[in-house]
């Protein structure tokens, strides 16, 4: 199994990281994920700074998913490194390692601080609107009811949708439950989002309805990093785009350097076959 990416994809990044604000809020070094023989992430290399909204483009197949997962340890990686804050958060782990009861709570703490946004809503049908929102400051950050009543009011009321709090969620359109799924995020008030294909299974409608909601959350400063496919959303969200390739972040940078300048040939396949 190789250790290193593949010398045919060339990589291009811009001298400067981040947003110019300085303060580098994640940082991954050289992460390594396999499936058994596979080799999915080859030693990803990120830095985020805080506020900055990142977004991640690529074919399919080239780890982006793998990646966003291997940060809130929804898969454990096998080499590198994350830290969160300047704190290392995580580390990579042999294939099959059996993880202690306290590195468990550690992986349930570090998801506390990593919110993420899934393709698919993951909504509980059998609660509430309110309910599925107040279920995390609840049961895993111990607030009071009403404490998780006022968090879960807020947080609808920043989605739009507090008018559908009692609402089953089965009886919303797609857009409005993947709203209620990035509330329900929103509520354990995460360091970093995470986005992946937030709105791949929704119509274009209800994915403007969603892109409204991530475009609030950057002008107040969120941390973002957004996989999509959707290269005028990338192009006006982001505040440095990356493009991964055969696992590895190929080419970093400006949306203007990545989408105008094309750094790799990668890109350029990407985009006309896009």
């Amino acid at each position: 199994m190789p250790d290193e990416a593949p010398a045919k994809i060339p990589t291009a990044k811009l001298p400067t990281e981040g947003n110019g604000n300085g303060i580098v809020l994640l940082e991954v070094q050289g992460l390594k994920k396999s499936f058994g023989p596979k080799q999915v992430l080859r030693g990803v290399d990120l830095s985020v700074t805080r506020g900055e909204v990142v977004t991640i483009l690529g074919p399919n197949g080239c780890g982006k998913s793998t990646f966003l997962r291997c940060l809130n340890l929804l898969e454990q990686y096998q080499d590198g490194v994350v830290k969160l804050k300047g704190e290392v958060v995580s580390r990579g782990r042999p294939e099959g390692y059996h993880s202690s009861r306290v590195e468990c709570a550690e992986a349930e703490h570090l998801r506390r601080r990593v919110g993420m946004v899934f393709q698919r809503f993951n909504l509980f049908p059998h609660m509430t609107v309110l309910k599925n929102v107040m279920l995390g400051p609840r049961q895993v950050l111990g607030k009071s009811p009403q404490d998780a009543y006022a968090i879960a009011e807020r947080m609808l009321n920043k989605v739009g949708l507090w008018e559908k709090h009692p609402c089953d969620p089965l009886t919303l359109s797609g857009g409005q439950q993947q709203r209620v799924a990035i509330a329900r995020a929103l509520s354990m008030n995460p360091d970093v989002m995470l986005f992946d294909e937030a709105t791949s299974a929704l119509d274009p409608v209800m994915t403007q309805e969603v892109f409204r909601v991530v475009r609030e959350l950057a002008a107040e400063g969120m941390t973002m990093l957004l996989v999509t496919h959707d290269m005028d959303f990338a192009r006006d969200i982001s505040d440095r785009t990356v493009f991964m390739e055969g696992g590895i972040v190929a080419a970093v940078g400006t949306p203007e350097y990545i989408f105008d300048q094309r750094p790799v040939p990668g890109i350029q396949k990407f985009l006309q076959r896009g």
